[in-house]
Parts: C-alpha cells; structure tokens; sequence
C-alpha cells in the first residue's frame, strides 16, 4: 500500500494527474473517447498521460494524443496470461504521482485496476461496449478485477444492463456516462462538401448515403450495402460511401464486385481515413446497420454534421436518436426496413434536411467532450472520496472542473 504521508504531500499540487489506460492506440471508439476527455482534461488543467497495452504498432492515435500535448506510454501486454504487467504498471503510475486511473474496456481493468489499488490510487472503469471476454478465464478475472473500481461507468442504459447480466461490477458501484465528442470538428461546411465530393467524383447534386466505421460482421455493411442496391438501379443520383477497414473487409469487396457494374461504380469503398470529419460533409443521410453497439461514436458525430441518421434500434443507439425527430430507426439485420427508410429520405430530401438540422441541436447540447469531461469529473471525486483520501485533494478535483 502507499504510505499516507506520500499521498498528504501531493494533495498540496494545483492538479490531478490522471492516467488513461486503454487497449490500443487504434481507431475504436473507446480510443476515440479516451482523446477527446483528455484533451478536455488537459485544458481544464489537470496532468493527463495515456497508455496503450498493445506491443505492436502504435496505432493512428498515438501522434493524435501527442500533438493534443498528453503525455504517450506504452505497457506491453505479452502473450496469454501476463503476469509482469500489473507490476510494471504500478511502477509507471508510482513514478508519474498519478492520482487517477481510467481504465477504458476489460484488457486494461483485469491488467491495471489491481496495480492501482495496490498503490492506494482511485480507479474509474468505462465500459463502452458489450465486452464479452473470449475465455472463462478471461471472464472470471475481469470479474475479478472489478471491485478494484471505485466507479464502474456504462456509455448507455443498455449497456449498463449489459453489465449487471455480466456481473461486471457491484451493482451500487454502477453508473451511465453517455459519450461525448469535441463536437467543434463536426460543423456543416459547403466548401468542404464541394471538394471532398471532387475528390471523390461524385456530383454535386448526387443523393450520398455512408456509413463510417470498422468493418467487421457486428457493423454489418454487407446489409447497407444490399439494401442500397436496388434503390441506385432506379436512381442513377444515388451513391453509398463506407469508411473504414477491418477483418471483414475482403467480404465486403467481394460483395460489392458482385453487383452490376453501373451499381458497383457508385459505390465506395474509402479504406480507414483520419479525415471522417471531412467526409460527412459530402453526405446526406447517415446510416449503421450494426447487429450490437455500445454508445458508437460516429452517431453524435453524424448529428452534429447536421445528418439525419438511419440506424439499427441497438445498443444506447434509441437514447440517441429519437425516431421521427433526429431520424429513423429499424430493426437489426431488417434490409427490407433500412432500405425502406432510405428510400423515404431520397424522395424526401427536405424532410432529411429538418431532421438533420433537428439532429446537430440535439448533438451540440448532449453530447459534447465538454459534458462528457464535467461528468467525469464528478466519478473521480467519488472515487477520491471511496478512496478515503485527503480533503484537500477532494477540494483540489472539485475546483478544477
């Protein structure tokens, strides 16, 4: 345990240091949360690092955290059981004083709640999706792992139900924190609109719906994919645009090459790109065929972009868009009710404008980074407080939000 005196003298420092641990440096959304609440924290005035588990290659928002000015480490995780990185943590939060641990998903929980606990320091876990662990092993430690929170936070009432049929954590230490995003990057611009639509050689009148995320079977963008075929057939101003990359990637290639030529041509492919913000600008309909999903990210994003979404009714995705105001939702796996609803917003394109316009006000009150930041905020107090620490280290987090 740490001696009390250590502790007593860093509650005299003018901020917090908290450390955001996540599983990789990649392009998910729990990464994508982790950098838009640290650079909020950073400008708050708090001491901010992160760290990624993963040993292989950093990963696209490894410079993003660096250039945001957040400090970068890297744990990593070996092969199998690792029973060197809960040690190995511990001595990279001894050494940096921190005050805080946010753990992001279960790798980061089972590896460093326990190390943070040894060493006395609070520790907040978000759970930002369903989570599910591969092995009964992996399971029963992430159970394990979980009284070492003080805060165990859901993304979405859904979630958090998820959590208690999981037995993810006790019950009392439960709570929802939807996702915010620094919404500022997401902003409807004509000029944008133009050129991104000439670099992808799509016209300027054209009717764009796309989808942005990783392509994997959950997502689901073989269905986006089929229920937008027939409607280009009959409408030759229709295009559907997909960013990402993942496991499914290949199949989904495959699957586009099976269609009709003049079908196939107005639909793209985009790979990963860093530049999503840009992207939205050339759309005019949002959609997520997704199977399950947490609180996804690109959801806010797409509302503040002011596009009306079409969405599966999955996951936290209903407390989000509210159907018939901010756009439509349909059942998952239904690609007679996704490429209905799609067809309705082609033919109506002023009702698709109300409803994007409906959906960026709600996006820019709900969801922002700086919500989201406030809201954390207040789980580290309690944690502070569940930690038994000092009152002057209480007062120091509570004046700094």
């Amino acid at each position: 345990m740490r001696a009390g005196p250590v502790r007593y003298a860093r509650a005299v420092q003018s901020t917090l240091t908290i450390a955001h641990v996540l599983g990789s440096f990649g392009m998910g959304g729990a990464e994508r949360v982790a950098l838009d609440l640290a650079a909020a924290q950073l400008t708050a005035g708090h001491q901010v690092l992160v760290i990624s588990l993963d040993g292989g290659p950093e990963g696209p928002l490894g410079p993003l955290f660096r250039d945001a000015g957040i400090a970068v480490h890297t744990l990593p995780k070996r092969p199998g059981i690792d029973a060197t990185l809960p040690p190995r943590a511990a001595a990279l939060f001894a050494r940096e004083r921190v005050d805080i641990v946010h753990t992001h998903n279960p790798p980061p929980l089972i590896y460093t709640a326990a190390a943070a606990r040894a060493l006395g320091t609070p520790v907040v876990h978000t759970k930002h999706g369903e989570g599910h662990m591969g092995s009964r092993g992996e399971k029963l430690l992430r159970r394990l792992a979980a009284p070492c929170a003080q805060v165990f936070a859901a993304v979405s009432e859904e979630t958090a139900i998820q959590a208690q049929e999981q037995r993810d954590c006790p019950p009392e230490r439960l709570t929802v924190v939807p996702n915010g995003i620094a919404l500022g990057r997401f902003t409807p611009d004509p000029g944008l609109r133009r050129d991104v639509r000439n670099e992808l050689h799509i016209p300027a009148d054209a009717w764009v719906v796309g989808t942005v995320g990783r392509i994997d079977e959950n997502k689901n963008q073989r269905l986006l994919v089929a229920a937008m075929a027939p409607l280009i057939r009959a409408d030759r101003d229709l295009y559907l645009v997909l960013v990402g990359d993942g496991p499914a990637m290949s199949a989904l290639r495959q699957a586009v090459s099976e269609l009709e030529p003049s079908i196939a041509a107005r639909i793209q492919l985009l790979g990963r790109r860093t530049d999503a913000a840009r992207i939205y600008n050339a759309l005019d309909v949002f959609a997520l065929p997704s199977l399950s999903e947490g609180l996804p990210l690109v959801i806010p994003e797409a509302m503040a972009s002011a596009l009306p979404v079409i969405s599966t009714a999955v996951g936290g995705i209903p407390d989000v868009v509210l159907a018939g105001h901010t756009g439509y939702l349909v059942p998952a796996g239904d690609i007679d009710a996704m490429r209905s609803r799609l067809a309705e917003l082609a033919a109506d394109r002023d009702q698709a404008r109300i409803l994007g316009n409906a959906g960026r006000v709600r996006a820019l009150a709900q969801y922002s980074a700086e919500r989201m930041h406030r809201d954390y905020l207040g789980l580290y107090q309690r944690a502070l407080a569940g930690a038994g620490l000092p009152t002057r280290l209480l007062r120091r987090a509570r004046g700094l939000r």
